[in-house]
């Protein structure tokens, strides 16, 4: 028995290297599945594809042109010139009283900023003249007996004539020239004596009914406020379809998506890598007209920033999407740059950032329920002026992201059936 234990004794040195090896082995081993490990969660060839892409994008100079500078001039023309008010309008006078009372009543149409005096005329048929010829947009006649009527406290007939050629303006004028005549009339027969004599036997004043408004949001009833927010959906719509298939109809037509197949990459990974980099570059656009927005026309954002540049995202990926599912149609930049002419109009139109959805007829009004750009207007305007969050948005976001997702799966499935 001593002599098998001190055998065992002299047998332990000979295992060290045995058990050192081993470890080693494993060790290796070990090291060899965490790099695998970390390079397929890193994925390198997607990585370099990305990088591929931009670099690409960083030597089309017209590309990146095309993200900064016209989203912002659209921003600046769209806030200054898109105003629904009239003002300015053309007015021509057939003034037959040549009465203090006819002459106030010119100026209350000329303090109005509403209309501008353009003319005086002799005659109705020398104003009506000029009406064809689209040298005047409204006409006012006042009759000769307009101090005698208004001094015996008798109704007069006032004619105001206006060019309904664009019916807004024309309806919108009218209710601004009634308003101003109703308002001139009530200042004139207070100051009459008869009039003073009537208003006593009127039913006293507490019984009638007085409106008081008061305006939330936009107190200051500023159309760029509306108007902006609007565009931002449009912008990030009209940016991604154009931008997206202008990039994968040249690939298409300069071959190189066949030398992409012939590397290991899958089509899923090719795909990704060219939405990837025009997602990033057009998320910027949202800081971009937000930046306009609040600096230049001082459009404040009462709400949280972070969900609405979330969303921003979500209407950049459709409209990516969008850009792609023409890209599957179309063999040319050409093709592509029609087809986007006829989609993105009538998305722009449909939804409610220009015009409210409201005043469309009432069967169009369910399409607009499938427009992205709608659901963004109303989840920028309520985030930026009414300051609500996710609790009162979220049938706008869940509808928004519902879009997205299958406007990106339906275009990344029929462009990879194209590869």
């Amino acid at each position: 028995m001593g002599g098998r234990m001190a055998r065992a004794c002299d047998a332990r040195p000979s295992r060290q290297p045995l058990l050192s090896h081993r470890v080693a082995t494993y060790a290796s081993h070990a090291d060899g599945c965490m790099r695998k490990t970390l390079q397929d969660f890193t994925n390198q060839r997607l990585w370099a594809l990305f990088m591929k892409e931009l670099q690409q994008i960083r030597r089309n100079r017209r590309l990146v042109i095309s993200l900064i500078v016209p989203p912002t001039l659209l921003v600046f023309l769209f806030g200054f010139a898109l105003n629904p008010q009239v003002r300015n309008l053309r007015l021509g006078v057939v003034d037959d009283s040549h009465t203090p009372e006819s002459r106030e009543l010119v100026s209350a149409f000329f303090e109005s900023g509403v209309f501008q005096v353009e003319s005086y005329y002799t005659s109705s048929d020398a104003l009506s003249r000029a009406l064809d010829a689209g040298d005047l947009d409204a006409g006012l006649i006042v009759p000769s007996n307009f101090a005698k009527r208004l001094a015996r406290g008798e109704a007069v007939d006032v004619q105001l004539f206006v060019d309904a050629v664009d019916s807004n303006k024309a309806t919108i004028a009218g209710g601004y020239a009634s308003r101003i005549i109703a308002a001139l009339s009530d200042r004139l027969t207070q100051a009459s004596p008869l009039t003073v004599s009537i208003k006593r036997a009127q039913p006293p004043r507490a019984r009638s009914a007085v409106p008081r408004v008061a305006l939330f949001y936009n107190p200051g009833l500023r159309s760029d406020w509306f108007i902006i927010p609007g565009m931002l959906g449009v912008l990030l719509i009209l940016n991604g379809s154009l931008v997206a298939a202008a990039t994968m109809v040249r690939e298409k037509e300069a071959g190189t998506v066949e030398q992409l197949l012939m590397t290991p990459a899958e089509s899923l990974e090719i795909i990704t890598a060219k939405i990837a980099p025009l997602f990033l570059l057009l998320s910027l656009d949202i800081w971009l007209v937000l930046s306009i927005g609040y600096f230049v026309f001082g459009i404040p954002v009462r709400g949280s920033l972070l969900l609405l540049f979330a969303t921003g995202l979500l209407c950049t990926l459709a409209g990516i999407g969008i850009g792609t599912l023409i890209a599957t149609f179309t063999k040319t930049q050409q093709q592509a740059q029609l087809m986007g002419f006829f989609v993105n109009p009538p998305l722009s139109l449909l939804s409610g950032a220009m015009t409210p959805v409201e005043a469309m007829p009432q069967w169009l009004r369910p399409l607009t329920n499938l427009n992205p750009v709608r659901h963004f207007a109303i989840i920028a305007r309520s985030i930026m002026f009414k300051g609500v969050g996710f609790e009162t948005l979220y049938p706008h976001i869940f509808a928004l992201l519902g879009i997205t997702l299958v406007l990106i799966s339906f275009s990344v499935w029929r462009f990879r059936k194209q590869l």
